[in-house]
């Protein structure tokens, strides 16, 4: 734990080194890069070798595809009210993915002239789905349930197999819930590369969805061109924004939520006007922590990735909130929804006492996939506009385009490209 005060002389270079925490190590990068030539230059092969060697399990290659089968077996091994849940989360975040879908639209600027919008699904796109430190149903549905909502007719998951060489039963019964039409069984940069570039039996997807590890983040830098990506997103970070009114049970408890991811690479920040605050939030978090199973993960965020920051005052606390650009940002505070329009980049905002950031994860609506490590300044959270295709309309009458002819005439002479200038004149000249 790291307390940034405001007598600290070095509280301004402190507070710059979180604003610019890196999503991908270059060494990280560097790793992966290898791992996605591999799969690029050997296809099947290579997928087969980094399966026995990062998730201890032999398959070969008409072994990747989930069958028909082991849906059923996912299905009556998981429980009624986990089904119940499952199936609760999915129509809470496809209702709220549907709501926000883009519609076609047209309008007039000029006589003669229309222009407009047309939105189309993607025909096939890939989700990534972790189970390396735990089996995250949850991104199941935020991931795959959206493109359904989008209307993706072929959506592909991929997620790491258990050492039994299946899917996690509740990950894979979420995954035929939510729409998925093929699963795979890999995971990491591999599977990233699989996607991106294609093997022998997989075919490449038009876009590449979902959360993971630095090396996952890393190899969606790399395929990104050969296929579209959303964003690239390294391991979880939450931000509490708190002051006197809020409950340090809660705050604790919020915090040691995105501790427990498992990378130790996880942040997890504390901002407060209120010195005294702080204190008690500490304290609280480390009673709670005592309690909580994984603590091995969580003693690495504790040690070198918890941080308590003063402010000045709550204006100032949103601005540091905003330049620091959290994955998850709760304003637990008086005023929290006056404070939320103040905020200038966060990929969720959570807004009063109970409003708990795993309700985002879980059955909120939103999906949880964020941006995260300050790219929430430029990239967004996913949703049914990410799995659709935006085609600009134009149309002219001969009248408007006959207004317009000399000044595109201008332009291409402008530029050196007397075919440009023909193609619009020619329309005029041969009407004399």
């Amino acid at each position: 734990m790291e307390l940034i005060l405001k007598n600290d002389p070095d509280y301004q270079k402190k507070l710059n080194a979180l604003y610019h925490r890196p999503a991908c190590p270059p060494e990280i990068e560097k790793a992966a890069a290898e791992i996605v030539a591999e799969v690029r230059l050997h296809g099947n092969h290579a997928i087969e070798q980094y399966l026995k060697k990062f998730d201890g399990v032999e398959l070969s290659a008409d072994q990747f595809l989930v069958q028909p089968e082991e849906y059923d077996q996912a299905a009556a091994s998981v429980d009624a009210f986990s089904r119940k849940a499952i199936r609760t989360a999915i129509q809470n975040i496809r209702t709220f993915a549907r709501k926000n879908l883009p519609k076609d639209w047209k309008f007039s600027p000029r006589p003669g002239v229309i222009q407009g919008e047309k939105f189309t699904p993607m025909e096939r796109v890939g989700c990534y789905i972790p189970g390396g430190t735990a089996p995250l149903v949850s991104t199941v549905i935020h991931t795959i349930a959206i493109a359904k909502a989008a209307g993706v007719r072929e959506i592909v998951a991929v997620t790491p197999p258990m050492k039994n060489g299946k899917v996690n039963p509740a990950t894979l019964y979420a995954m035929k819930a939510a729409g998925a039409t093929e699963v795979y069984k890999m995971g990491g940069a591999y599977a990233v590369a699989a996607l991106g570039y294609g093997t022998e039996t997989i075919r490449k997807v038009e876009k590449l969805v979902g959360p993971g590890n630095a090396y996952v983040a890393a190899a969606k830098k790399i395929v990104y061109g050969s296929t579209a990506i959303d964003m690239v997103a390294g391991p979880s970070e939450i931000m509490v924004v708190a002051d006197q009114s809020a409950r340090k049970e809660f705050a604790a408890a919020d915090m040691l939520s995105q501790a427990e991811h498992g990378s130790g690479l996880e942040q997890a920040v504390l901002v407060s006007d209120s010195v005294e605050k702080i204190q008690e939030i500490q304290s609280e978090i480390l009673r709670q922590a005592k309690s909580l199973k994984r603590q091995g993960p969580l003693s690495k965020v504790m040690e070198k990735g918890m941080y308590f920051i003063q402010a000045s005052d709550m204006s100032e606390a949103v601005e540091i909130a905003g330049s620091y650009a959290p994955e998850h940002l709760e304003l637990m505070c008086e005023n929290a929804s006056v404070l939320a329009r103040k905020v200038k980049a966060a990929g969720a905002i959570f807004i009063g006492h109970w409003t708990p950031e795993p309700a985002g994860d879980f059955t909120a609506g939103p999906s949880h996939v964020l941006p995260t490590a300050g790219t929430a300044k430029f990239f967004h959270g996913i949703s049914g506009a990410d799995f659709m295709r935006r085609s600009s309309l134009i149309q002219y009458t001969r009248s408007a385009l006959l207004k317009e002819v000399d000044y595109i005439a201008r332009f291409a002479e402008l530029e050196g490209l007397d075919a440009h200038g023909r193609s619009a004149t020619i329309r005029r000249d041969l009407e004399k």
